[in-house]
């Protein structure tokens, strides 16, 4: 009966102290399982790669060898590849066409350090052969090529002997200094004309011996040693009238030996020893005194030639002056070659004071023509054309 009384009812609510429990149950129940954990935010790429330690150099992987090639400046070569090499350099240098090439690669071995005193001499039959022509030297397509090869030269020529060094100096000038005088840099070209006066107040005064030796060196010499040799065979004490040579009297030297004594013998090489390199050296430095001069007087004729150029005149007229000033440190034909251009460029500054330049019109600047211009002109002190007529323009321009 009872439950049917209830049945219309809703069913009970559970108290409200039991709600509560019931809600703080779940909430503990809620708590107490685990969240799943938020991830952290990404942190910047800079921060992390400054942050992370460097691998230890071991650990690093070497480079290929191939790619580690293209960072190296300089090769590892054997003396003997450099000498064959040098030699290669040699047989192709003289040849103009190929002059460019040979000369760069002689430049590169200089830079790697692979010129020392023990292939010194190698490179100096380079450097030598590179001189065969002295006209070749001044050619217009190859005075960079030469001037870049000399002047690296002059990085190694303490490795050089002292015979080498002198024949280096003599070359530079004409391979260096006279291809400077070819510069359209007035800086440079007034350099290149004080150094050339430098090397002619160096020079000793000429001697009756450098004419001759100037007079020999202008023959043909193949000419020459063939009637040297006819002439030494004819002369022979050895030699008959049938050009049989007759027999030694003492073909073993036996008789020399018996008639002196060891000390005279030991005495008279130590004096022939020094005389012949006394020979040797005076021979040397005339050889080197004779390419000396030769080279000057190629750069005073190579200066001449650009008189035409205004800038260059005043250091022109300088040189030639200084150089006809020292005209007895020079022989008699070279001497002939300077007065001869002393004469025409004393010329040219006479003209240039009569108003007239090489070319025989007005030699007249930019400041001179200002002033012819303005000279004829009518300015009122008002800055308007006046009819006045005076000179104050002409005198303000000077």
């Amino acid at each position: 009966m009872g439950g049917d009384l209830f049945q219309d009812l809703p069913p009970p609510t559970a108290a409200p102290s039991q709600q509560i429990v019931h809600n703080s149950v779940n909430s503990v129940t809620e708590e107490s399982s685990p969240k799943p954990p938020t991830p952290p935010p990404p942190a910047p790429a800079l921060k992390s790669a400054l942050k992370r330690p460097k691998p230890p150099p071991e650990s690093q992987p070497e480079a290929a060898p191939g790619k580690r090639l293209r960072f190296k400046t300089t090769t590892d070569a054997s003396e003997k590849q450099v000498i064959e090499a040098m030699q290669k350099i040699a047989s192709h240098i003289k040849n103009p066409s190929k002059f460019s090439k040979a000369s760069k690669l002689a430049v590169q071995l200089i830079q790697a350090g692979s010129v020392k005193e023990t292939t010194s001499s190698y490179f100096f039959t380079v450097l030598e052969a590179a001189m065969s022509s002295l006209t070749t030297c001044n050619d217009p397509s190859l005075r960079a090529d030469y001037h870049a090869l000399f002047s690296a030269a002059q990085d190694v020529a303490e490795c050089l002997s002292k015979k080498q060094q002198n024949l280096l100096s003599a070359w530079t000038i004409s391979a260096v200094w006279a291809n400077d005088l070819f510069t359209d840099d007035s800086f440079v070209f007034s350099k290149a004309t004080g150094r050339i006066k430098e090397e002619i107040t160096s020079l000793p005064v000429a001697t009756e011996d450098d004419d001759i030796e100037e007079a020999v060196a202008l023959k043909d010499e193949t000419t020459e040693g063939s009637a040297d040799e006819q002439i030494n065979k004819e002369l022979s004490p050895h030699a008959t009238n049938d050009g049989c040579r007759e027999e030694e009297p003492d073909p073993f030297g036996l008789d020399a030996l018996i008639s002196n004594a060891p000390k005279d013998n030991k005495s008279k090489g130590k004096k022939e020893s020094l005389s012949n390199s006394r020979k040797d050296d005076e021979e040397e430095k005339k050889i080197f005194l004779r390419s000396q001069r030769e080279a000057l007087i190629s750069c005073l004729e190579i200066a001449a030639k650009r008189y035409k150029t205004p800038w260059c005149q005043t250091a022109i007229d300088i040189l030639a002056k200084h150089a006809f000033d020292n005209i007895s440190k020079f022989t008699t034909g070279q001497r002939d070659a300077i007065e001869k251009l002393w004469a025409s460029i004393r010329e040219q500054q006479i003209r240039r004071k009569q108003g007239k330049s090489v070319s025989g019109k007005l030699d007249v600047n930019a400041f001179e023509q200002l002033q012819q211009k303005y000279a004829s002109e009518k300015i009122s002190i008002r800055h308007a054309v006046g009819g006045g007529g005076e000179r104050r323009c002409e005198q303000w321009l000077g």
